[in-house]
């Protein structure tokens, strides 16, 4: 909303004439939203086929072992998440994200093949380090190539692909692995390779703040202009070379930012300990509680649907009432859910559970990233989401290996408190990061990347 009160325009006109409305972006929209697409499917994969995998004697594998292995996988998400943002400013987005593709995929063949627990852990460690690379460098390209005042409706348009991704991996689970046996949905990961790597590397247009911080000054204004963005100014291009990449780093703690960046690390380190937790433990946490197997993972294919619909109404919502609000409340929500989830209700009444709660358990993380756009500039976006989603990855690892452990002592439905205690926290955190922007101003502060707080 605009200070007046009334809604902000959609779009605004540029050197090119063309208006800068999503329809303008929507190639490049399309685009992430395939490759977010074939990250929710490899990530959900796993939960969706672990009980199918848990029962198969000659893999090997134990509770234990699953929810370490679902770490290894994290890890190698958060290590791919730090190394983006300087990757990207030193290659350029679209053969990093290609990259990130071709290397999730790989992973996902390693798995398929694998005989053993360990080879097994070490495919879905190679998987991590593609798709911890790729969701940053979605996200930035699309916050920098939307309309400024629709970046969060963006964001949740992007991110819906997550769901639909993870869903259709629930789907594999429900369909292949009973009738040819997991390997087959692992199988399935290699698709990406084939499928959007090839239209990535020949359709997705390259920042234009990173042509122009190459020197490619006609081809920056060629983009801008053809997407009907504003040309970019040096401002917005991130410093080439080694000294460029630290002080990207350090500028991440600059007035105005450097007690909000904490605080966003700790919203998406919650945030993202219930994604990844959630998806990777509730299926076998329901089955624990009693529900049967078909039941149990077909509840993840309902928690995604609920996630598609929230990314929806929180896009929409943050553009009007802003990220922060959003997000808290939505964590608090989240929160409520998980403590529902762990009583044993009717299968009926579950499934509505179920879907309500992935309407705010998804997009509380994905604001927390709309909520980073605003306190980072335009210069410092693909760093300052890097080290968010990276950062935050250390939840994503715990998720996992808490849910294993809780599974190995036979306590799985304590992972439902666990959970809530995260939203929690999670709220909490996203709810002080203005507080902190307003008293980390001891000096001139850079201007956020849109013109409100968050």
């Amino acid at each position: 909303m605009s200070h007046t009160g009334h809604p902000p325009p959609t779009g605004t006109a540029t050197v090119s004439g063309r208006r800068h409305t999503f329809r303008s972006v929507a190639p490049v929209l399309a685009l992430c939203w395939l490759a977010v697409f074939f990250d929710g499917m490899d990530v959900n994969v796993y939960g969706a086929v672990m009980p199918h995998m848990l029962d198969d004697p000659g893999l090997g594998l134990t509770p234990g072992a699953a929810g370490t292995i679902g770490s290894w996988t994290t890890f190698g998400m958060l290590i791919g998440a730090l190394g983006t943002g300087t990757l990207t400013d030193w290659l350029g987005h679209r053969p990093v994200l290609v990259a990130s593709v071709l290397l999730f995929s790989g992973g996902s063949a390693v798995c398929a093949l694998a005989g053993s627990p360990g080879l097994f852990g070490a495919g879905r460690f190679v998987a991590g380090l593609g798709l911890g690379g790729l969701m940053p460098i979605c996200l930035s390209m699309v916050m920098e190539f939307a309309p400024p005042r629709r970046a969060a409706l963006a964001t949740g348009l992007l991110m819906t692909s997550y769901h639909a991704g993870g869903m259709f991996a629930t789907g594999l689970g429900l369909t292949l692995a009973p009738a040819l046996g997991w390997r087959w949905v692992f199988w399935a990961g290699v698709l990406p390779a084939v499928v959007a790597a090839p239209l990535l590397l020949r359709s997705l247009p390259e920042s234009p703040g990173v042509l122009l911080a190459k020197g490619r000054t006609a081809e920056a204004a060629a983009v801008a202009d053809r997407y009907g963005m504003a040309r970019p100014v040096p401002a917005d291009a991130p410093t080439q070379g080694a000294k460029g990449r630290l002080d990207a780093v350090r500028a991440l703690f600059r007035p105005g930012a450097r007690w909000a960046t904490p605080l966003l690390w700790l919203a998406s380190f919650c945030g993202l300990l219930l994604v990844y937790g959630v998806s990777t433990w509730l299926p076998q946490m329901m089955r624990a509680s009693g529900y049967g197997l078909t039941s149990s993972v077909s509840f993840l294919l309902i928690i995604n649907a609920g996630g598609i619909v929230g990314m929806l109404v929180a896009g929409r919502t943050a553009d009007r009432f802003g990220p922060v609000k959003v997000s808290a409340l939505w964590f608090l929500l989240t929160a409520a859910g998980a403590l529902l989830l762990g009583a044993r209700l009717p299968l009926g009444l579950t499934y509505v559970v179920v879907a309500i709660t992935g309407v705010w358990l998804f997009s509380a993380q994905v604001m927390v990233y709309a909520a980073a756009d605003r306190v980072y500039p335009a210069a410092e976006r693909a760093t300052g989401i890097g080290w968010v989603t990276g950062i935050g990855r250390t939840g994503a690892v715990v998720g996992p290996w808490l849910g294993g452990t809780l599974a190995a002592q036979g306590n799985d439905q304590l992972g439902f408190t666990a959970f809530a205690l995260a939203g929690l926290l999670g709220a909490l955190a996203i709810s002080l990061v203005p507080l902190a922007r307003r008293n980390g101003r001891t000096a001139p502060a850079a201007p956020a990347a849109v013109g409100t707080e968050p």
